[in-house]
């Protein structure tokens, strides 16, 4: 895993629905912060705290041009999130797998 990253805090912020949808709009280009606040019935403050979050987690950057503030996805922090859960996922079929053989062994043992 890569330094700095912190599980808890990158799925701790894809939890809520808000944040990831924000992270799908970013996906798309650059979109202001005040831009995005239109899509939301929050206030711009609650969408810029919704940003920080995501910016904490590293899933998503800002940037300044003028007096606007871009939100880009960071395509590597979900990356890393992805690795992690396909980390899990073959974990589980690894524990599917073992449990089919043990009950088809089970099973031949039985008749």
């Amino acid at each position: 895993m890569q330094t700095g990253f912190d599980v808890d805090r990158v799925f701790g912020a894809l939890a809520d629905s808000t944040r990831r949808d924000i992270v799908r709009r970013a996906i798309g280009g650059e979109e202001g912060v005040a831009e995005l606040a239109g899509h939301y019935p929050m206030t711009f403050a609650a969408v810029q705290k919704h940003v920080a979050v995501l910016e904490r987690a590293g899933l998503v950057t800002k940037k300044r041009i003028g007096r606007r503030k871009l939100v880009c996805t960071n395509v590597e922090g979900l990356a890393i999130a992805r690795r992690l859960l396909d980390q899990y996922e073959e974990l589980w079929r690894g524990r599917f797998d073992r449990m089919t053989e043990l009950v088809a062994t089970t099973k031949e043992t039985d008749t």
